[in-house]
């Protein structure tokens, strides 16, 4: 497949997605840019890291930012685990570590996980 394609059809894949489909390819984006970061971190192509990981910064807040907070504690607390997720991804990229992107890469796939079973339950 060619990457104009490939282009076209994950253009068609985003703009036919239901919104809890593309909460979940935003985590699957997250998750896939947190492993190639630690890849790049323990190979010590630090530029290459740090483009990862400011991508997984980039998708975690605008998680964050997505959050309605008039909808109760449940949106609460999920800011302020996306927000704990964003420091520790910093916290990574200036101490160049593939530990503390471990971290955050666990609680993502925690955090898909669970939405992919509410996904699955408004289906």
């Amino acid at each position: 497949m060619t990457a104009h394609a490939y282009q076209l059809y994950r253009q068609t894949q985003v703009s036919t997605a239901s919104p809890g489909e593309l909460l979940l390819m935003l985590f699957d984006g997250a998750i896939r840019f947190a492993r190639q970061a630690q890849e790049h971190l323990r190979q010590g192509d630090l530029e290459a890291a740090n483009s990862k990981l400011i991508r997984v910064q980039d998708i975690v807040s605008e998680l964050n930012l997505s959050l309605d907070l008039s909808v109760g504690e449940i949106a609460v607390n999920l800011q302020q685990l996306y927000t704990y997720i964003y420091d520790r991804l910093v916290q990574a990229n200036i101490r160049k570590d593939p530990e503390i992107v471990e971290e955050a890469l666990v609680l993502l796939m925690e955090l898909r996980d669970t939405w992919e079973q509410v996904v699955a339950q408004t289906r």
